[in-house]
């Protein structure tokens, strides 16, 4: 997928840098960006307004693939964009990109699977969800 403007993304988010996200040399870790990418999921994978979650379910990372491509620095923000690029039976692919200062510093490819709580297992979306997710789609 081709990099995006954080205002082409169907949510948009945002997440303080913390200092304690900074590595010896004054830069965010890079563990750090999985945590930035989760606070935008979580805007569509946990909504109040258009619930995706199945009763008695959570949603797991399955894959998670990062390009890094500037350091991200602190004190500051980030914002995050996200959007859903594919819908499988339980899962939902991710596009996601981090911007400091309007400048994209990294992009991302998740895919996140609705499973039990019970037992672990994937379990398929419903069609609500399949067709909330929809509002989400990136062209």
């Amino acid at each position: 997928m081709n990099q995006l403007t954080y205002q082409a993304f169907p949510v948009q988010t945002y997440d303080k840098i913390r200092y304690g996200d900074t590595d010896r040399q004054g830069h965010v870790n890079n563990a750090t960006l999985a945590t930035f990418l989760e606070t935008g999921r979580v805007e569509i994978l946990y909504g109040v307004e258009h619930p995706v979650l199945a009763a008695n379910c959570s949603f797991v990372v399955a894959s998670l693939k990062v390009d890094y491509l500037k350091e991200i620095t602190w004190p500051g923000t980030v914002e995050i964009g996200t959007g859903v690029i594919r819908v499988g039976s339980s899962s939902i692919h991710f596009y996601q990109q981090i911007f400091q200062n309007d400048i994209c510093v990294s992009k991302a490819w998740t895919v996140s699977v609705q499973v039990l709580n019970r037992t672990g297992k994937s379990n398929p979306l419903s069609e609500t969800a399949r067709q909330t997710l929809q509002n989400w789609i990136l062209p």
